[in-house]
């Protein structure tokens, strides 16, 4: 153990596998923790990657998201109650660094999430009958059912007049906006199972959702892209200070107030960081320097990917207080970078070898070098190889992590294309199982159809990609994208087709189910489209 990091009376210093051995157990028993640092939160294991090694006898911690990546030497790990405190150093230097883990990011108590929610629950049952008063609330619940896909921050219930009825599904202020957000498709699931568990007794009209005042954004954009067909959509926002429902409409939510990026001059950025390209290529094995993705994240910036997986960036930047540009080579990114020097290189050469040697497409699915960032990874094989997706997709023209913002929220594209007619087409991709595949695939489709159809140039006729700098010598059709939905079939959420099923129509899609060794190659198992007629609802229609 390194000099400056603590140990307490009595307690024996920790090898290298016995930290990362705590590490693994807690993040295998508690996979909602979130890394703290400070207090504040770097990492939600949710939706966060991370692998742990323990070779040279360092303990080496590497966490990964869209954001940041994060590289530290862990000397030690202490459990605390529902926590694990980790002393690090990042390398290079010599002063310890606390970070924490916390086994989630919501610190209350299960006792004290589940009064609130019954106590939530128990108030939109009396708003409810307030709001319609010829409507009487029946069998509402918050309790878990994973064979239907329900879980207990989401109130459901039904509103019954005679043999009309409402399917009814509420969250509460308490919980994260992720959840908040998430409540449209156990929304649709639950109007389903209504539906279904109806057998010709009760007409359910369609879905009421009622989420928590000024949280409601994501939602509202959502619902404007259901099918008024096959069922009524209607979004309640619920003050509970005042005990108040109030309606909200799609034409009160309008546009989403996006902006795009401009697509970085790619040819002058390979040439501009072609030294830094050399000396990262240096540090990797000689037999896996083809397989190196060089990025440009922008006209100041390139990545270096091994199979989706950013292990490297140079940027320009400024000498001092003076104006002549320097080069700095980084592993990690944002306040979590560690600047590359003569005095590290050894260690983060070894760092890139263990990387290289244990990602492979041939590697260990136990490997958890292998299992990170597996969404990348899927990208990253499908942005060299797009066709077998759809044979009209056009592999000259694939963009990946286009920046595109609404509100608070950041959205970064899986992959945009286009399709041979010129459609633009929208590829949402999932490695694992995913209850939210469909709908966080619509929220990028409305992205991209608002840039590309409603702010044309008044002379050129061009939308917002080509004149970012996307799609040139392409003539892109005036017309909405397509949406693609891949994952591989076994990783499918049975869920999805029935989310599906309540598309508009005017959302044209594709499920893709994909072979599950698409590591080694792409093979498209089964396709399902939205014109395949599929589109029937539980239980009869409205």
């Amino acid at each position: 153990m390194n000099a400056g990091a603590e140990i307490s009376p009595g307690q024996k210093e920790q090898t290298a596998r016995q930290v990362a051995g705590a590490l693994e157990a807690f993040l295998a028993e508690h996979p909602a923790a979130v890394l703290l640092e400070d207090g504040r939160p770097l990492f939600d294991m949710r939706t966060a990657k991370y692998t742990v090694g323990s070779e040279h006898g360092r303990c080496s911690l590497h966490m990964w998201d869209e954001e940041r990546n994060l590289v530290r030497r862990v000397v030690d790990a202490a459990p605390r109650k529902a926590s694990l405190r980790l002393s690090t150093m990042r390398f290079g230097q010599t002063k310890p660094q606390m970070l924490e883990l916390v086994a989630d990011k919501d610190r209350r108590t299960p006792s004290t999430r589940e009064s609130t929610r019954l106590r939530y629950m128990r108030r939109l049952e009396k708003a409810l009958l307030r709001e319609f008063p010829d409507w009487n609330p029946d069998g509402f619940r918050t309790s878990m059912d994973l064979e239907k896909s329900f879980g207990p921050a989401y109130a459901r219930g039904v509103q019954v007049k005679g043999t009309q009825a409402w399917a009814v599904i509420g969250v509460n202020k308490e919980e994260t906006q992720a959840t908040v957000d998430g409540v449209m498709t156990p929304g649709i699931l639950w109007l389903a199972q209504c539906r279904e568990g109806a057998g010709g007794r009760r007409l359910f009209q369609g879905l009421r959702v009622i989420v928590p005042k000024a949280m409601e954004a994501l939602t509202l954009s959502r619902l404007a892209w259901l099918n008024p067909a096959v069922a009524k959509w209607e979004l309640y926002v619920f003050d509970e200070e005042a005990d108040e429902l109030a309606s909200r409409e799609a034409g009160d939510f309008g546009n989403l107030v996006t902006r795009l990026l401009h697509a970085p001059n790619e040819e002058s950025a390979l040439e501009r960081f072609g030294d830094a390209a050399k000396k990262v290529l240096g540090l990797v094995p000689q037999g896996m320097r083809g397989v190196v993705e060089m990025r440009v994240r922008s006209g100041g910036e390139m990545a270096f990917l091994i199979h989706g997986l950013e292990f490297a960036r140079a940027r320009m930047g400024y000498a001092g207080q003076g104006f002549n540009r320097v080069e700095e080579i980084t592993f990690g990114a944002g306040a979590n970078e560690t600047p590359l020097t003569e005095e590290n290189e050894t260690e983060l050469r070894e760092l890139v070898e263990r990387l290289f040697a244990r990602r492979s497409a041939m590697g260990s699915t136990r490997d958890v070098l292998y299992r990170m960032a597996p969404e990348r990874w899927l990208e990253s094989v499908l942005r060299r190889n797009v066709e077998p997706i759809d044979a009209g997709l056009d592999p000259a023209h694939v963009y990946t992590q286009v920046p595109a913002f609404a509100a608070a929220d950041r959205g970064m594209l899986d992959l945009l294309g286009v399709t041979a007619d010129g459609r633009l087409a929208v590829i949402e991709l999932k490695a694992e199982e995913d209850l939210h595949l469909a709908l966080q695939g619509l929220d990028y489709w409305v992205r991209v159809r608002a840039h590309h159809l409603e702010n044309p140039d008044p002379v050129t006729g061009l939308g917002e990609f080509q004149r970012n700098g996307y799609f040139g010598g392409v003539r892109l059709a005036a017309s909405a994208p397509r949406l693609f939905l891949v994952a591989p079939a076994l990783r499918i959420h049975p869920a999805t087709e029935t989310v599906l099923r309540y598309f508009s129509p005017r959302v044209e899609w594709t499920l893709v189910a994909i072979d599950e060794r698409w590591r080694q190659e792409i093979k498209v198992v089964w396709k399902k489209r939205s014109s395949d007629g599929a589109r029937g609802v539980y239980g009869g229609e409205v």
